[in-house]
């Protein structure tokens, strides 16, 4: 007997758009499976069958490679498919050097740069995100101010920043540049919204540079603002 799915969630696998989108293609008449209209949000597909979004075909296969890239987000773009404000996002730009959709592994704020992980599978995605599996973000990062050890053992402990409990953080001084910047790295295993930068300023210290440079297993290296790596997946 073929395996059913969940039709939104295969064309989510198929790379063609969200879940969310698809169950907005399938409420307005736009998919069609094996030639016959579909409007039920619960419908479900087996191997094989042929899926027409938007007067383009699809094949659904389960059994769809996992892609993963590696690619250097440069400051002022968001990490989202929609920008309310208009601004420019990581999406305009990997779409002009990939073929096909793709969804980021966590997001990296409009001032920060470094290694973003871009794939084809949002379940890998999930995986990579959840805090369950572990996975440690590395970020080189510069700050303005008075670093001491009592506030780096602080920042190790965990702090309570505004009524919101940040993890224990690993973080490690490497060197002082010129005046007050200094550059740190700091580990995290889970990140909220803006930790870093929330818990330095919490400390009176301002970040002036941030950068990942290391997710999991995938680092940044030696790679340019900008470019686009494609690296083999172990999901």
């Amino acid at each position: 007997m073929n395996k059913e799915i969940r039709l939104n969630k295969a064309l989510s696998m198929l790379g063609v758009c969200s879940r969310r989108d698809a169950d907005k293609f399938i409420k307005s008449g736009e998919v069609f499976v094996n030639n016959c209209q579909v409007n039920e949000l619960g419908a479900k597909v087996s191997l094989n069958d042929k899926i027409r979004v938007c007067d383009r075909e699809y094949i659904f296969d389960d059994k769809k490679q996992t892609k993963v890239w590696l690619y250097y987000k440069p400051v002022g773009l968001v990490t989202t498919h929609k920008d309310e404000k208009g601004r420019r996002t990581v999406f305009d730009d990997v779409r002009t050097k990939l073929n096909g959709r793709v969804v980021s592994v966590g997001r990296l704020d409009i001032n920060s740069e470094g290694l973003l992980l871009l794939t084809n599978d949002s379940e890998f995605a999930r995986y990579a995100e959840s805090p369950k599996t572990g996975w440690k973000r590395h970020y080189k990062v510069r700050v303005f101010g008075d670093i001491t050890e009592d506030i780096l053992t602080q920042i190790r402990r965990g702090v309570v920043v505004d009524g919101i409990k940040y993890a224990p953080m690993e973080v490690s001084v490497l060197r002082e540049t010129d005046g007050k910047n200094h550059w740190v790295e700091c580990v995290l295993t889970e990140g909220k919204n803006r930790e870093i930068r929330k818990i330095f300023e919490h400390f009176g210290l301002s970040v002036n540079r941030l950068i990942r440079i290391k997710y999991g297993e995938y680092e940044l290296n030696d790679m340019k603002t900008g470019e686009i790596l494609n690296v083999s997946s172990k999901f």
